[in-house]
């Protein structure tokens, strides 16, 4: 329905915005669920209900470029921000979903921070693809963004790099320190993909200009 009432140049912007608002959205949902550990199922079903709405976007969009002729911009590069955005769905599934299978009872000061990293940069993504589809206006306001989203991917690097060596240093339980290093890298690699998003969209807008 989407598709059938806008244009087709400017439906995938407002794909990219569905799927971008749907990783806030598992982002968030993730930082509530480390503080209610208690009900850990239902928070990683919820978060898994995004996952797949984040699924339904993806194909729709993939769709949509079969079908359109004339894109905004080219198609490896529509298929590539849409792979990586839906990436971060994803990430954040897995990590709630190894939370729940290695039985998890508290989230570590670590973890935390790694997840507020990880929606701080997911949060400026909506952003970033509203701008570039105004990019041709005023590049600068995207561009600002991705520097910001590359920002924070160092920055989480430094936290998990801090996570994994606090874990060698003080974790005795060899099983704990599997578990952990495995949900700290998954929350890693999620911050990671914000990051591709941002070097993709940065890309387009330096080809564009």
């Amino acid at each position: 329905m989407l598709e059938a009432l806008i244009p087709r140049e400017k439906v995938f912007f407002e794909l990219f915005a569905k799927a971008a608002e749907k990783g806030v959205a598992a982002c968030e949902a993730f930082e509530v669920m480390l503080g209610d550990m208690g009900n850990l199922a239902a928070h990683v079903r919820r978060i898994k209900s995004f996952e797949h709405e984040g699924d339904e976007v993806t194909h729709r969009t993939v769709e949509t470029v079969h079908r359109t002729f004339v894109t905004p911009f080219d198609r490896d590069d529509i298929h590539r921000l849409a792979t990586r955005l839906d990436d971060v769905l994803d990430l954040v599934d897995s990590a709630a979903a190894r939370m729940e299978l290695y039985e998890v009872r508290e989230a570590t000061p670590e973890c935390r921070e790694l997840a507020a990293v990880l929606t701080r940069a997911a949060r400026l993504l909506p952003k970033a693809v509203a701008e570039l589809e105004r990019s041709r206006k005023n590049p600068k306001v995207v561009l600002e963004l991705c520097i910001e989203i590359n920002r924070l991917e160092n920055e989480g690097d430094g936290v998990t790099h801090r996570a994994i060596a606090k874990l060698f240093r003080e974790e005795q339980d060899i099983r704990m320190l599997m578990k952990w290093k495995e949900i700290y890298e998954v929350l890693e690699t999620a911050i990671d993909r914000c990051e591709d998003v941002a070097n993709i969209i940065e890309g387009i807008v330096i080809e564009q200009g």
